[in-house]
């Protein structure tokens, strides 16, 4: 039995498209002996995928896996957003990550309010602790916060990055005002090599102005993690403040076929929306985001978008390198 379903499974498949009830009830006999627990989470929010965490653990841990191009040009809304949207990403006093197989890249939120919250380890990753074989990028798209890193505290206020290398055993998250608590993205990677924790103020963060108000585009681009800034195994991340009368990112777009990408969109006012743009360049797809939501970006997919008022996101890559530039653009008359 799946917890807080009753007796009827839900159908889905590893892609989160729906299936048939047995092939569900046969997918979740298989994990639940492999000793990995089934939790329901907030089943309307987060539709149409199974989460597994193990017994002992906090956060729900939601894994998802790869779609073709051929396969994502066949998709209906809901399917597109059951694969490639992740919402409730930040919720109170709670941890919530999703696993991609994109490069195994890990994508996350933490909002500690009245708690302190420890990173823990899952089965899935079938490591003693989080970070035995990954390394981390936190960025705070809240109030004031604090990170101990094996016991070390890390002040990582807004828009602050705070990086999180190999091997590092014990990464604890809070606020330190209740009424106005962090909010911590995360990011997270497969890694080779043991680099320092190393922590970021915004204003060091190689802060660039681009764009130009005729075109819509007029931001600010903070780079973090990369080949020139922090240093990492493979992740890269960093995030864009548009300005006031601006609504357009990433475009023109590209692809980088050698790493995946995450978009997070925040500080999105309420009652407005954030258009993005996925999908092969001549078979473009959309996805309709709202505040504090994030985006998995396959690497063959261009990703872009369009909001109804200014707004923020976070961007982040894993894959072959960490080169910020790497990228191949893709022409806007052949888009489709």
């Amino acid at each position: 039995m799946v917890d807080g379903w009753g007796d009827k499974a839900p159908s889905i498949s590893p892609q989160g498209g729906v299936i048939g009830e047995d092939w569900c009830k046969d997918y979740i006999e298989k994990r639940t002996n492999k000793n990995m627990s089934v939790q329901k989470i907030n089943k309307d929010k987060m539709p149409g995928l199974p989460l597994f965490r193990g017994e002992n653990e906090g956060g729900a841990l939601q894994i998802r896996f790869h779609n073709s191009p051929k396969e994502v040009s066949t998709m209906t809304t809901e399917e597109l957003r059951s694969n490639f949207l992740v919402e409730s990403l930040m919720q109170a006093d709670a941890l919530n990550l999703v696993y991609t197989h994109y490069d195994r890249m890990i994508i996350g939120g933490i909002v500690p309010v009245t708690k302190t919250i420890n990173l823990p380890t899952y089965e899935a990753l079938k490591a003693k602790y989080f970070l035995e074989r990954r390394e981390l990028g936190v960025i705070n798209v809240g109030g004031e916060g604090e990170i101990k890193v094996n016991g070390k505290a890390y002040d990582v206020n807004r828009l602050d990055c705070l990086y999180v290398g190999k091997g590092t055993e014990k990464v604890s998250f809070k606020s330190k005002k209740k009424d106005s608590p962090a909010k911590f993205y995360l990011l997270s990677a497969p890694a080779h090599h043991a680099y320092a924790t190393r922590l970021l103020k915004k204003e060091k963060a190689m802060p660039t102005e681009m764009g130009a108000v005729a075109t819509a585009n007029q931001r600010t681009i903070y780079k973090y993690i990369h080949a020139a800034g922090i240093k990492s195994c493979q992740l890269v991340m960093g995030l864009t403040i548009l300005k006031e009368g601006s609504v357009w990112n990433t475009m023109p777009t590209h692809v980088h076929d050698r790493r995946m990408e995450a978009y997070f969109y925040f500080d999105v006012p309420k009652d407005q929306k954030v258009i993005h743009l996925m999908g092969e360049p001549t078979q473009t797809k959309h996805l309709v985001v709202s505040n504090d939501e994030a985006i998995i970006s396959p690497p063959w997919s261009i990703h872009s978008g369009c909001g109804t008022s200014n707004y923020g996101f976070i961007w982040g890559m894993g894959g072959e390198n960490s080169d910020y530039a790497d990228m191949d653009m893709v022409d806007i008359n052949k888009l489709k």
